[in-house]
């Protein structure tokens, strides 16, 4: 990561200058942790990093390979995906960023201002007065729930009973920062000022209209936009830590590559896909290939016109809505992992390979599997399409997602996983007969309702909050992949944060994909793919009931009424049912292990009870 590089007056063609590095991050984080408009702390520095469009240069372009992955950029309307620059000793500048927040305060001589009053000489954060004593960024910044970021204001919050002279930014005197050290509480923070009013403590700051109280309006600052500010904002700004995963939640949309798009055509024919959609004939596609690939590796004209007719199945309707593509790409890899794809033995290498055990399934029937699938190859990509500050990704519309450049790009960040995964697929008979039940339906009404409270707590519109997916199916799928992880980490030798679940939970699907989920080669050992094996998966099953039956919590976990992040969860804690968080598709919420095994007052609640009495 660099910082950007200087610039000339307007119109000048001032050199460039070659900067240091201030840091290093995997390509994953760039993604998942430290996208676009982050915050990243180096040392004993702070920054964001910058858009991505050309006008900020965050990305060296030249330095991040294209990937393409044809379903999602339909989706997110783009034309295609990059990696993050990697770095290494030929690379020019990775991913810029920009130093924020840019008050800081100085713990000698504890002046508190902004950065170009202290002075510090180019590339460094120090304060020249204190013979280069290190600066600290400041604590604490404001953002609204539009993406909005901004310094806090220290002015303003000091000087609350002056707001004409502080609207003007003059009152003669000089702030500072000191620690009373009497507790580790924000009564501890105390703001001063050499112009005689009285000292003020950070106490009361996080309060959610502390700043409205002030007066103090969002300007619609983008630091990672250059700070070009918007014209207005109608957001409260509240007051957050530097650190807080508040500051930055990022809205990921991800696809798995299947066939058609899997076998690389698709990437071939990326620079001419907008002109071949223009035909319809097979003779003009035949005359466009010829022109367009001369000699060498001639492509197929049946496989585009395959691929044409494939993308024009799947052209939206004018009532769909964004929500609706993301439902059908899920729709398409459900229908794509039952039916299989076998490995091509000629030509191009294929990206997607899903084939049946060669065994006896009957051994998983009395589980209720109604098929397992070996997906011996896989890609994943996962792309960043915005993020939000403040407002829960999934609870809020995409009014309050904040947008990765100024000006509209034809790509997204992104990222690929290879790996190799277990599809298993339930009975959807014996699924429904279950969930007619009227304890299970209790249950995980409950879950449900309590849900929609915590999505409608957190949006900032409730009428557009969306509904909770909770549904009978959809949490017992997602337990049996919680509890299926766990058992595999034991048996295949992988941590459980290296593999991740995605699921197939609606009226027409009922399916789990367990894969490994890491971005080399580790991820397609052969170790999971081994238990999908009929007799080794229920083996697995087996064990991983046997193991829900107990839990070092219970009798309390099992006989919760209420349990997680805003009572989501039922019978489900960190020492039965949990994952680390880069496994779990739901942020561990909407699981009830006694969905498996039933309770000890009823056990027809559990969908496998009958198996363990």
């Amino acid at each position: 990561m660099t910082p950007p590089r200087e610039r000339g007056r307007r119109g000048s063609t001032a050199p460039r200058l070659a900067l240091p590095r201030r840091g290093s991050v995997r390509r994953a984080q760039m993604i998942t942790t430290y996208g676009v408009g982050s915050l990243i702390a180096v040392d004993n520095e702070s920054f964001i990093v910058s858009g991505i469009d050309e006008a900020h240069r965050s990305w060296s372009v030249d330095e991040a390979p294209i990937i393409h992955e044809h379903r999602l950029a339909r989706v997110l309307e783009v034309s295609h995906f990059r990696l993050p620059p990697a770095s290494d000793d030929t690379s020019k500048d990775g991913v810029r960023v920009r130093r924020f927040p840019l008050w800081h305060s100085c713990p000698q001589c504890r002046s508190l201002q902004h950065i170009r009053a202290f002075n510090p000489p180019p590339g460094r954060n120090v304060c020249t007065k204190c013979e280069d004593e290190p600066l600290v960024p400041s604590r604490f910044v404001v953002a609204c729930e539009d993406g909005h970021l901004d310094d806090f204001p220290y002015w303003k919050w000091l000087h609350r009973g002056n707001r004409e002279e502080g609207a003007a930014g003059h009152c003669g005197g000089r702030m500072s920062l000191r620690f009373s050290g009497r507790s580790a509480s924000l009564r501890s923070i105390v703001v001063s000022c050499t112009c005689g009013v009285p000292e003020v403590s950070m106490e009361g700051a996080f309060r959610r209209s502390a700043l409205g109280e002030l007066k103090v309006r969002c300007e619609g600052r983008r630091p990672w936009l250059d700070g070009d500010p918007v014209r207005s904002c109608s957001q409260s700004p509240r007051t957050l830590q530097r650190g807080s995963s508040a500051v930055w939640q990022p809205v990921l949309r991800s696809a798995l590559s299947i066939p058609p798009w899997s076998d690389g055509l698709a990437d071939r024919l990326a620079r001419h896909w907008g002109n071949l959609r223009g035909y319809s004939s097979r003779t003009e596609i035949e005359i466009y290939l010829k022109g367009a690939f001369p000699g060498g590796d001639p492509v197929p004209v049946e496989a585009v016109m395959d691929l044409l007719a494939a993308e024009r199945s799947e052209d939206p309707t004018p009532e769909s809505s964004p929500s609706d593509g993301h439902h059908a790409l899920r729709r398409q890899e459900y229908a794509q992992l039952s039916s299989g794809n076998a490995e091509r033995a000629k030509g191009r290498e294929e990206q997607f390979v899903c084939e049946p055990p060669v065994s006896d399934m009957s051994v998983l029937s009395r589980f209720g599997v109604e098929r397992t699938m070996l997906v011996k190859r896989l890609r994943e990509v996962r792309a960043l399409k915005a993020f939000t500050r403040i407002a829960d990704p999934e609870a809020s519309p995409s009014g309050h997602e904040a947008d990765l450049s100024l000006v509209p790009t034809d790509w997204l960040p992104a990222m690929e996983v290879h790996g190799e995964g277990v599809f298993v697929r339930l009975d959807e008979r014996r699924l429904d007969d279950w969930a007619a039940l009227d304890a299970v339906a209790v249950r995980v009404e409950r879950m449900r309702v309590n849900h929609d409270r915590l999505l409608r707590e957190r949006a900032t519109d409730t009428d557009q909050a969306p509904d909770s997916p909770a549904t009978p199916r959809m949490v017992l799928l997602h337990t049996l992949a919680h509890a299926l992880v766990n058992e595999w980490s034991l048996e295949a030798g992988y941590p459980a944060g290296a593999l991740r679940e995605r699921l197939y939970a609606d009226d027409s699907m009922a399916g789990i994909l367990i894969y490994t989920a890491t971005s080399d080669s580790a991820g397609s050992l052969g170790g999971v793919v081994a238990q999908g094996e009929p007799t080794r998966l229920a083996e697995a099953l087996w064990s991983a009931l046997q193991r829900a039956t107990w839990c070092s919590a219970d009798p309390l976990c099992i006989e919760t009424r209420a349990a997680g992040t805003g009572g989501t969860n039922l019978a489900a804690c960190h020492s039965c049912a949990m994952l680390p968080e880069t496994s779990c598709e739901h942020n561990n919420i909407l699981l009830d292990r006694a969905l498996l095994i039933g309770t000890p007052d009823d056990r027809r609640v559990g969908f496998f009870a009958p198996l363990l009495d």
